[in-house]
């Protein structure tokens, strides 16, 4: 007889939040990764892009900060995000010790590209929820995340 996760995990851990979230999420970060790397992108080039559409062009420094990626890896994204042309990096005109980074039209279009992917992903992570039920996990999950968010560390 095959067992399965549920026939193994001890009903306390399944019964605690935490658990069930610790679960859910390495799920939906394999289901991600699994998705942006048929296109070889990366969540932290979906949440820079995004930061650039959003806020508009902004230093290496703010946008790592904003996005919750180290400062010693944001070089190498940024490099990344450019050397395909997503991205231009320009010196900053008040200071030209730092870059400031602009999205590009193809930029823009390759978020448009991950975006969809994402949608899918978040159908599939959360397929047994109905769309109000989606909203109100979501809802909850902010909450919960606000409360606690002058702990975060990097997201990325």
């Amino acid at each position: 007889m095959e067992t399965t996760a549920d026939d193994t995990t001890p009903a306390r851990l399944k019964g605690t939040p935490s658990w069930l979230l610790t679960h859910t999420a390495t799920h939906a970060g394999r289901l991600l990764w699994e998705a942006f790397g048929t296109t070889d992108a990366r969540r932290y080039h979906y949440a820079l892009l995004a930061a650039l559409e959003e806020f508009g062009p902004a230093s290496q420094a703010s946008l790592g900060r904003r996005c919750g990626i180290d400062r010693s890896y944001i070089v190498g994204a940024i490099n990344e995000l450019a050397a395909w042309g997503l991205v231009e990096r320009d010196p900053d005109p008040a200071d030209r010790r730092r870059n400031v980074i602009t999205l590009t039209p193809a930029g823009g279009e390759r978020l448009r590209e991950l975006d969809e992917i994402l949608a899918g992903v978040q159908d599939a992570i959360f397929a047994p929820l109905s769309s109000e039920e989606r909203d109100q996990l979501t809802r909850l999950l902010a909450r919960v995340l606000e409360h606690h968010d002058h702990r975060r560390g990097p997201a990325m």
